[in-house]
């Protein structure tokens, strides 16, 4: 698992993880009276909506805990280049960005050395890396996945599906060959991703904007919705291939290519009784290797059918979050929360648990470009920005599904 760094806990998350907490504490109380009311038969619509209204404050105060957090990790933007180097580069660049000056883009290394430049002017590595930290921190899967640059536009790596058998003999007995250990390739290539976000010459004029600071807000969002979701259901044309575009087969049967799967016995929906059986069935569906650094994943809606699970004595599975930067936790695992996840429904595969580093491979391919466009939306200046990333499941042993179907 990879560990959310620490931060100082600003007054701002401190006062979000407070409320967190407290709303956790009424909604458990509230759902506890509800569990009561079902057993002595007596259903409450006005307890049903109190626990729902209280489910709601919850994930908005968690919602507001998120983003503080998202805020503080993002680090302040620090050069590896020499001073010098660094304010050539991204002077030649503001010009360019305000003015559409293009002399001294060519002289200025970094920026278009060894590099066509008939699609566009490649951006500072600084703006480059500000993109990234930001979108590390607004996108759930790269914080969560292995993420790899590239210097090409395909990244191949071998993988072993099979090992080196072995077999006991007597001493004396002969030693027949043994079956020899299979290699193969997985191919991540990367897709282009763009956006074109749009200013006036006037905001572009003024001395106190941030080009570097203005473009990576503009970009980070939208691309962080598309990587997410290309991450998760992505079919692998022209973008990444996700977690769930994968064949999912039944746990006990499935192969090196493949996903498997729990199946929570239901179509579409938990079991009756002992829900949380399936959930542990499917942690321990994972090799000890892939457990040991395990995690939840899951969207939002189905976390708030989940948070109102018991184990059997009687205790919640879900545990909020007792730190800032730290997961909530499912019976001890942490748990992320992707909104792109499937919702709970017939045959849908709405959960996830394995060790997501091991499992999925993000691939960044270096360089991001930027082209000035002042003449298709006047009076704005639209800046083209692309950026090329791949991804796809690297281990088919490390992450587990669970669905919910019949079988």
């Amino acid at each position: 698992m990879k560990e959310t760094k620490q931060v100082p806990a600003s007054p701002e998350a401190r006062s979000a993880l407070v409320e967190v907490l407290a709303t956790f504490e009424g909604f458990k109380a509230a759902n506890d009276q509800r569990l009561a009311a079902i057993e002595a038969k007596s259903a409450d619509v006005l307890l049903e909506e109190k626990v729902s209204r209280i489910d709601a404050a919850l994930n908005a105060a968690q919602d507001r805990l998120d983003r503080v957090l998202a805020d503080s990790r993002r680090p302040a933007l620090a050069s590896e280049a020499p001073a010098a180097r660094v304010d050539e580069r991204k002077a030649a660049f503001d010009r360019y960005v305000k003015t559409g000056e293009t002399a001294g883009l060519l002289e200025a290394k970094g920026l278009s050395e060894g590099v066509a430049t008939a699609g566009g002017y490649v951006a500072p590595p600084e703006l480059e890396r500000q993109i990234l930290r930001r979108l590390a921190a607004t996108s759930p899967m790269r914080e969560i996945c292995q993420v790899r640059t590239i210097g090409a536009g395909t990244f191949r790596k071998p993988v072993s599906p099979t090992g080196l058998a072995a077999a006991w003999v007597a001493e004396t007995a002969a030693r027949p060959e043994t079956t020899a250990p299979t290699l193969d390739v997985i191919d991540f290539p990367a897709g282009e991703l763009y956006a074109s976000p749009a200013a006036t010459q006037a905001l572009l004029d003024d001395a106190y904007v941030s080009i570097d600071e203005w473009l990576a807000e503009e970009v980070q969002d939208a691309f962080a919705a598309q990587e997410t979701a290309a991450f998760v259901s992505g079919d692998g044309v022209n973008k990444p291939k996700g977690l769930l575009a994968y064949t999912a087969a039944p746990d006990a049967s499935y192969a090196w290519g493949q996903l498997g799967y729990v199946a929570t016995g239901v179509a579409g929906n938990w079991p009756a009784s002992n829900p949380t059986d399936k959930l542990i069935d499917l942690i321990y569906s994972a090799k000890a290797q892939y457990r040991q650094n395990g995690r939840f994943v899951l969207n939002r809606r189905t976390v708030s059918a989940v948070r109102k699970f018991k184990d059997a004595q009687g205790n919640y599975i879900w545990n909020a979050a007792l730190q800032p930067g730290q997961s909530a936790s499912l019976m001890g695992f942490p748990v992320t929360e992707i909104e792109a996840m499937p919702d709970v429904g017939a045959n849908s595969i709405a959960v996830a648990f394995g060790d997501f580093e091991k499992g999925y491979l993000i691939v960044d391919r270096a360089g991001v470009r930027v082209l000035r466009d002042p003449y298709s939306a006047k009076p704005h200046v639209l800046f083209y920005t692309t950026k090329r990333v791949g991804g796809g499941v690297q281990n088919f042993d490390a992450v587990k599904l669970l669905k919910f179907s019949v079988s």
